[in-house]
């Protein structure tokens, strides 16, 4: 992602490690010493505003400091999100991430979107109770964002070729682990996440966090095969990106809420698009809120001069998101910068919460005291969260 292809390749075979054994049926036995907490209790009817025309309006203000937590649609769905919600109550956390549709193309929640039902995406529901797991939320004063994959979709480009990036010789193109991604030049695929981010504010989400708003990251020799039915004449991968994200704000407009765009923590320093598109003036002109992954596991050895960039958690953060502000400094309404901070163990040496917090620690020293913390598996146990909960910044709107 950030360095060498092979780098790339383990790292995204750990980070998806855990939703691939759920689907499989897996996941008690992947979460082996789970939290143990019973399923959620009922909850009480939704009130009534939740049911005004559509859309409705966010819930919730964001907080002037957001310091959230991943969690993905299994997490969410299941008996982990009660300690997920102590964990916020008790420490400094006052938002959760919430996976709706994740990199299988599934949502987590029955959606009504026309493509979804067409497609099967709600064959394989994670939450079908999603809308009262978010009133749980609100009523702990936590900050509900939803986080929707857009160009990863195998299912929707399985179920809609048309829609996908086609392979010259026949059939649909994959990545290197077999994957279909959908075309991120066709403005229908753009069109389908903004439908479903306007499903994610009714049902009471305050933020959608749009992922894989790009290209496939694969080897040159592999996107030599790929065909992109959606691409105008003459078109580059970045202003394909760009195309697209002004629809998406601009669809996105009418909801009041917060756009905001997971990106690779490598656009911060590099001045190309990395061949997927994404180019940190673009990104951070176009949305409200950008989160670069400067995961320091994802870093080549020898960059910002450590040889083992994992090893040095603050250092890599801190100069990683140096280059971001001083790059968005030069815009006139740069977006504000969220990074998401590395709660995972990638090789050497074992992630412990002294880890987190000096990641935690570096955002800080340059002024930035909003993050999200990403753990495929959304255990935070040994995250080093402060145990006392900092200044809320955000009350339900009355």
């Amino acid at each position: 992602m950030r360095g060498s292809a092979a780098c790339l390749s383990l790292a995204v075979a750990v980070l998806c490690a855990a939703p691939v054994l759920a689907q499989n049926g897996q996941w008690h036995q992947e979460l082996h010493g789970s939290y143990g907490i019973d399923f959620l209790a009922p909850l009480p009817p939704a009130p009534s505003h939740l049911h005004s025309p559509w859309p409705s309006p966010p819930l919730v203000r964001q907080p002037d400091e957001v310091r959230a937590l991943y969690v993905n649609a299994w997490a969410f769905g299941g008996s982990r999100l009660r300690e997920l919600i102590r964990l916020a109550d008790e420490t400094e956390v006052n938002a959760l991430v919430i996976d709706l549709k994740d990199d299988t193309g599934y949502l987590t929640y029955q959606s009504r979107v026309p493509t979804a039902i067409a497609i099967g995406a709600n064959r394989e529901l994670r939450a079908p109770d999603t809308e009262a797991r978010v009133r749980e939320l609100l009523a702990h004063g936590i900050y509900p964002i939803a986080r929707i994959v857009v160009a990863k979709d195998p299912l929707l480009a399985e179920r809609k070729p048309a829609w996908a990036i086609q392979n010259r010789g026949g059939g649909l193109w994959r990545d290197r682990r077999g994957t279909a991604w959908v075309d991120a030049f066709t403005d229908s695929v753009w069109v389908y996440a903004a439908q479903l981010a306007a499903e994610a504010i009714k049902m009471g989400f305050a933020e959608v966090q749009f992922d894989y708003v790009r290209f496939p990251d694969e080897p040159r020799a592999r996107m030599a095969s790929a065909v992109f039915p959606g691409r105008r004449p003459g078109e580059s991968t970045r202003q394909g990106v760009q195309r697209n994200l002004r629809m998406l704000r601009t669809r996105m407009q009418p909801l009041g809420v917060p756009v905001t765009l997971d990106v690779f923590g490598m656009t911060t320093v590099t001045t190309g698009d990395l061949g997927i598109g994404q180019v940190w003036e673009d990104l951070v002109s176009l949305s409200d809120v950008v989160l670069p992954m400067v995961y320091p596991s994802h870093y080549y050895p020898g960059m910002y001069g450590a040889a083992s960039p994992n090893a040095e958690p603050y250092l890599v953060v801190r100069r990683a998101l140096e280059d971001g502000l001083r790059r968005s400094a030069l815009l006139e309404r740069p977006a504000s910068i969220r990074p998401y901070l590395q709660a995972f163990t990638l090789g050497a040496p074992r992630y412990t919460g002294a880890h987190v917090r000096a990641q935690i620690q570096a955002a800080a020293d340059v002024g930035i005291n909003s993050w999200v913390l990403w753990n495929p598996r959304s255990d935070y146990r040994e995250a080093g969260l402060a145990p006392v909960k900092l200044a809320l910044g955000s009350q339900p709107v009355m």
